[in-house]
C-alpha cells in the first residue's frame, strides 16, 4: 500500500514513516519543514520506498500532484502551538482547517476514499465526565486548536457522508516520546539543563495530564485503520488507563536528573487560556473492540523522552 502523511517531519509523523517502511509499504511524506526536521526521516531516506516532497497545506495544487497514486492518507500536519494561539488567531485556521479541507479536495481529485486523522482530546474542552468517552457532549471550546481540529473532525465527517469516505479520527492526549519538540517535558528540561537550581512552572502544578508514548499511539493507528469496520467514521479516544499532575512530572524528571531546583509557580490552577485543568480519556472503546492495550506508563514515556532530549542536545538550537 502507498500511504501519504503529511506532518512527515514531525513528532508523530515521522515515527509512522518508520513504522510503515518497516512493515514494507511505501510512503509519500509531506512536510513545510516548518517545525518538522529532516534529520528525524534519516532512516526513511535510505529506503527507495520513500519520496519525500517539501510543500505546505495550504497549497493545493502541488499538494494533490504529490498525493496522486496513493491509496491512503494519515494526516498529522497542524499547528500544535496550544499555548500561544490567542497572539496568532488565524493560524490553527489556516494550518489546520483550511489545510484539512485542502487535503479531502486533493484526496478527491485523486480517487484516494481513506484517511485517518490526529484530532485531539482538546475538542472536549474542560470535559464534565471523567474518563471522557467519546460520546461525551461537547462543551464549549476553550482554545483555538481546540476549536480549528474539532472543525477538521467536522469537515472529515461530512466528506465521508457525501463523497464515501472512509475516516478514522483520532482524540490523542498528549504524546511523550522520541522526536519530541516541544510541551512541558521539553520546557523543563531546557530549563534545567541551562539552569538546575530554578524552574519557572506555568500553573499550580496541580493540571491533571494524562501522556501516551509515541509508539503505543502509532501501534493504535495502525491497528485501527488495518480493520475497517463497515463503518463510514471511526473515532476513537487515545491514551493510557490513568493521569498524573503536573507535579508528579517535575519529580521524577528532576529525581532522574540529579537536581533540586526551586519550583516557581505562575498562572493559578492553569498555564494559559486553555489549559485544562484536567485531561483523562476514556478509551474503552478501541481496547474492547480491537484489544489495544498501551505497553508504557506515562512516568516511563516521560523518562524515555528526557533520555531522547538528552542524546539529542541539537534540538534546542533549532526548536523555538
Amino acid at each position: 500500500m502507498i500511504f501519504f502523511v503529511t506532518g512527515a517531519a514531525g513528532f508523530i509523523g515521522s515515527n509512522m514513516v518508520d513504522r510503515l517502511l518497516r512493515e514494507g509499504h511505501s510512503v509519500v511524506g509531506y512536510d513545510n519543514l516548518s517545525t518538522g526536521k529532516k534529520e528525524f526521516l534519516v532512516d526513511a531516506f535510505s529506503n527507495p520506498r520513500f519520496l519525500f516532497v517539501v510543500g505546505d497545506l495550504s497549497d493545493k495544487n502541488p499538494l494533490c500532484d504529490a498525493m496522486a497514486g496513493c491509496d491512503f492518507v494519515l494526516h498529522f500536519a497542524a499547528n500544535a502551538d496550544v499555548r500561544h494561539g490567542l497572539k496568532h488567531p488565524g493560524k490553527d485556521l489556516k494550518n489546520n482547517t483550511l489545510g484539512t479541507f485542502n487535503v479531502l479536495e486533493s484526496m478527491r481529485a485523486n480517487g484516494i476514499r481513506k484517511i485517518a486523522f490526529s484530532s485531539t482530546g482538546s475538542v472536549y474542552g474542560e470535559a464534565d465526565v471523567f474518563p471522557t468517552p467519546e460520546n461525551a457532549p461537547f462543551p464549549v471550546q476553550t482554545s483555538l486548536y481546540g476549536a480549528s481540529k474539532l472543525a477538521c473532525e467536522g469537515l472529515i465527517q461530512a466528506y465521508c457522508e457525501g463523497y464515501n469516505f472512509e475516516g478514522f479520527i483520532f482524540r490523542f492526549v498528549s504524546i511523550l516520546g522520541e522526536r519530541y519538540t516541544h510541551g512541558h517535558v521539553f520546557d523543563f528540561y531546557r530549563h534545567l539543563v541551562a539552569n538546575p537550581r530554578s524552574l519557572p512552572v506555568l500553573g499550580d502544578g496541580t493540571q491533571r495530564k494524562s501522556y501516551l508514548y509515541v509508539q503505543d499511539c502509532v501501534d493504535a493507528i495502525l491497528l485501527a485503520i488495518s480493520q475497517p469496520n463497515g463503518h463510514k467514521v471511526s473515532i476513537y479516544n487515545l491514551g493510557t488507563n490513568e493521569h498524573c499532575q503536573v507535579l508528579d512530572s517535575i519529580r521524577w524528571i528532576t529525581k532522574h536528573l540529579g537536581v533540586s531546583p526551586d519550583i516557581r509557580f505562575s498562572g493559578g490552577n492553569r498555564g494559559w487560556v486553555g489549559d485544562s485543568p484536567f485531561i483523562f480519556l476514556d478509551c474503552t472503546k478501541i481496547r474492547s473492540s480491537l484489544g489495544w492495550q498501551p505497553k508504557v506508563s506515562i512516568k516511563d514515556g516521560v523518562l524515555k523522552t528526557v533520555d531522547f532530549l538528552a542524546h539529542n542536545p541539537w534540538l534546542f538550537e533549532t526548536c523555538v
